[in-house]
């Protein structure tokens, strides 16, 4: 075995890949056929025909992808578990090239994928598509709008991407369901709406006719920065539309209106806080109640009711 690389395996096997290796890198870098049984004997555990993992444990989901990957290789984690937070306790989803021959494997699902190395992140470990496209895959097989739309805006939330980057990935593929209703969505996304619950609003505003508010306006008091969710400069209203995750906290809520108490007195502008049920349910009556204020500080354009008003 004195051609064995121990250095560039240890590297390999604890640092890069999570303690997942194959037996081709194996062989790459001067393993025996006399090293590798002795090894399965003693320090290694085969996960898939050919992968190995150097623990006996339960697999983290690190080392099931790598798993997964390195099995099919050359392949790319995909859809889902291409995103940046994968469901955990599902398969491993992995792309092959068109050509592939594929051999199905407990806890990982893989598919031929066209034109998969030209959406290949350069610099993912282990190698999966670039978020852009995975977002793309994901979005266009999902039932509804709203469903699609929480995918680009949990990629964007990333600061990895952006509306923009996703929707010039999309406009060069060819073939994608819903296309033009995605492109749609990654406008609203551009556009500052950032949820399910901010585009929703966004859509009240132009079906009513309101005046088209600033999106994630940045404000900078005295101690640090935040953003307004709709801020109508002109008329001194801020709407806040508050989605669960980040102000179901009694110390998040008490931060909220506090600021909403330091924005009255230091600039008389008038903060209105709108929750899911507001917008989703009762979205035509909110908007309408949104309309009045506005009109009670200026704007004197016609409230529109929709159909469903």
């Amino acid at each position: 075995m004195s051609g064995f690389d121990h250095d560039a395996y240890a590297h390999l096997n604890r640092w890069v890949q999570h303690g997942v290796v194959s037996r081709a890198q194996l062989i790459d870098l001067g393993a025996t056929p006399t090293y590798l049984r002795r090894a399965l004997r003693r320090d290694l555990r085969v996960v898939h025909p050919g992968v190995y993992v150097n623990h006996t444990g339960p697999l983290t989901w690190e080392q099931r992808a790598w798993a997964g990957v390195l099995f099919h290789s050359p392949a790319a984690l995909a859809w889902e578990s291409a995103l940046p937070r994968p469901p955990r306790g599902g398969l491993i989803q992995v792309a092959v090239g068109h050509r592939s021959r594929i051999t199905q494997v407990p806890g990982v699902h893989a598919r031929r994928m066209a034109h998969l190395d030209e959406r290949l992140d350069p610099l993912s470990a282990p190698p999966r598509l670039r978020l852009e496209h995975a977002a793309i895959d994901v979005a266009s097989r999902k039932r509804d709008l709203a469903a699609a739309f929480q995918v680009f805006a949990d990629a964007c939330q990333t600061r990895e991407t952006s509306a923009e980057a996703i929707a010039a990935a999309l406009r060069g593929r060819a073939r994608v369901t819903g296309k033009a209703q995605l492109l749609a969505l990654l406008a609203d996304l551009s556009d500052g709406a950032c949820s399910v619950l901010e585009r929703e609003y966004l859509l009240l505003e132009r079906r009513h006719g309101l005046p088209r508010g600033l999106r994630q306006h940045r404000d900078q008091p005295a101690d640090r920065a935040f953003y307004r969710d709709v801020l109508y400069a002109a008329f001194g209203i801020i709407v806040e539309l508050d989605g669960r995750p980040f102000h179901d906290t009694a110390g998040a809520r008490d931060r909220d209106y506090g600021r909403d108490l330091d924005t009255a007195i230091d600039s008389g502008e008038q903060t209105v806080r709108l929750t899911y049920g507001q917008v989703l349910r009762d979205g035509c009556a909110t908007i309408s109640k949104i309309g009045t204020l506005l009109t009670r500080r200026g704007w004197s354009d016609p409230f529109l009711p929709c159909p469903t008003c």
